[in-house]
């Protein structure tokens, strides 16, 4: 029996929400989601009915035009003019992994029953998501802060039969997709464009995707690290408990423990050593592994917070009797953290290229470049090369985005947090992360094999071994642009193999 997800106001987790993406499992609404929803709605209704009071966004218009008064006639025409009007994506289209992000997080978001929607609108999110039905949306043109707003028009303009999405691999209009699934557009009620537009799932979703591969790098550092500390000739002594006892920063602690327990048992960590010191980037790897873990693990807290939120505008609260226009749509929370994990990501990055460099240099009896057979052959020259120029690259994406800020909407949009910027270029680190721990892992296994017939750990040999089922190691020159790809697929598929080692 295939395995439902129901959707509730209970918190959720960024791996729960991985969890159900990457497995494609489908979603329903639980019972008490579907009662806030409805309980909400009827409020609202009641309202507008009841009261003469201007609704911000409900019967006025939005933006710096909040104080055009709206017939009620003409209150879901107003909804559907801003669905339209706010579809201003531009640029790249937005993989399909995310904007399931997106359409789950709206979903989640919208269950807490603070936006005033329609049950069935909800609905008609979940049968998306279940279907496979994937909207195109646009990288560009969210400033994160009145919500992701041109980002999510575009995600929900299918569901008023308009804009476009991809199905079974088509590419097919809003029209076409609820033809094919015998649906009715959308009908939009008061307030229900503002709900689904204003919030931060845009940058939420890139948030989720960005941390829970941060937590998997992370980890994969680690054990590519201790490969290229016994390939290298490395000490052990950085790694002892005591040194971290006395600076016990929680991510620096776990990292030696991890190198420690990691490079138990091999002939190399254990013979005796020529030289005093390692360099920095072995020798500091639980100094600045260990503040990224302590940054990803506050990223995580953050997001986490933010995904079991309602970022709507205005939030309607039953039990209080309110209807408030407020701000929790403005996207700084993520923004910051965003900034930070891109930062954490690109040291990892950073430090990973340098005990590549050494690893090329010709030091400790390993042969210059890592060549198997000098002279003709170039061997791993070119590969630390490449991946400088990404490593350069990380730092330039690590500039923050959140200090930046532009006045929009005639004055009214007056700080803006540009989360969505942040997000999309944490994304990009991310991704380039994985790149660099795959040229070292290359160059790690490479040096290994001259340390033979001696051993590295069990763990670590374990690891060499199922790597070389996929990337071989360089006796004469090849094409290694194939090569730095299938380091980087199994970086990306093995996750259970850093499981193992840790």
């Amino acid at each position: 029996m295939e395995e439902i997800h129901h959707i509730s106001p209970a918190a959720i987790t960024v791996d729960e929400i991985a969890g159900i993406i990457e497995n494609n499992k489908k979603i329903a609404l639980s019972e008490e989601a579907k009662q806030r929803v409805m309980r909400c709605r009827e409020y609202l209704d009641k309202k507008i009915e009841s009261s003469d009071e201007p609704i911000y966004g409900v019967t006025t218009g939005f933006g710096s035009l909040c104080n055009v008064s709206i017939d009620h006639d003409s209150l879901r025409d107003l909804q559907r003019n801003l669905v339209m009007s706010h579809a201003c994506g531009m640029g790249e289209e937005v993989p399909d992994e995310i904007v399931k992000y997106m359409i789950f997080l709206k979903i989640q978001s919208l269950c807490y029953g603070y936006s005033g929607v329609q049950l069935s609108t909800v609905e008609r999110l979940v049968d998306f998501f279940n279907n496979g039905i994937i909207p195109v949306v646009y990288k560009q043109g969210s400033l994160g802060a009145s919500g992701d707003l041109a980002p999510l028009a575009n995600m929900c303009l299918p569901l008023l039969g308009l804009g476009e999405v991809r199905y079974k691999g088509e590419r097919i209009s809003g029209e076409e997709i609820n033809r094919r699934m015998g649906w009715e557009p959308v009908n939009l009620a008061s307030k229900e464009g503002l709900a689904l537009l204003n919030g931060t799932q845009f940058m939420s979703a890139y948030s989720v995707w960005s941390v829970v591969r941060a937590k998997r790098i992370s980890r994969w550092a680690d054990c590519i690290a201790a490969m290229s500390i016994d390939a290298y000739d490395g000490m052990i002594s950085p790694f002892l408990a005591p040194v971290h006892a006395i600076r016990p920063h929680q991510g620096q602690i776990d990292t030696a423990r991890r190198i420690f327990n990691l490079l138990q048992g091999s002939e190399l960590i254990a013979r005796h050593k020529e030289h005093v010191q390692d360099p920095y980037s072995f020798r500091c790897v639980p100094q600045v592994h260990g503040a990224a873990k302590d940054t990803i693990a506050y990223v995580e807290k953050v997001v986490t917070t933010e995904i079991n939120s309602a970022t709507d505008n205005p939030v309607v609260v039953p039990d209080d009797d309110l209807i408030i226009s407020a701000g929790n749509f403005h996207g700084e929370p993520l923004a910051l953290v965003n900034d930070f994990l891109a930062i954490a990501l690109s040291e990892i990055a950073s430090i990973s290229n340098q005990r590549t460099y050494q690893l090329i240099s010709g030091k400790r009896g390993l042969p210059a470049f890592l060549v198997a057979k000098p002279g003709l052959n170039s061997g791993f020259m070119i590969p630390q090369y490449a991946v400088a120029s990404v490593v350069s690259q990380n730092k330039q994406l690590a500039t923050p985005a959140s200090v930046d800020s532009i006045e929009s909407s005639l004055g009214q949009e007056d700080h803006v947090s540009m989360g969505a910027n942040a997000a999309t270029k944490c994304a990009l680190v991310v991704e380039n992360a994985y790149k660099v721990l795959a040229v070292e892992l290359m160059n790690a296994a490479q040096a290994l094999e001259f340390r033979r017939p001696m051993k590295s750990s069990g763990k670590i040999e374990r690891l060499f071994g199922e790597y070389r089922k996929s990337v071989d190691f360089v006796d004469v020159d090849r094409v290694m642009y194939t090569e730095i790809a299938k380091s980087i697929d199994f970086l990306k598929t093995h996750d259970y193999l850093y499981e193992d080692c840790i």
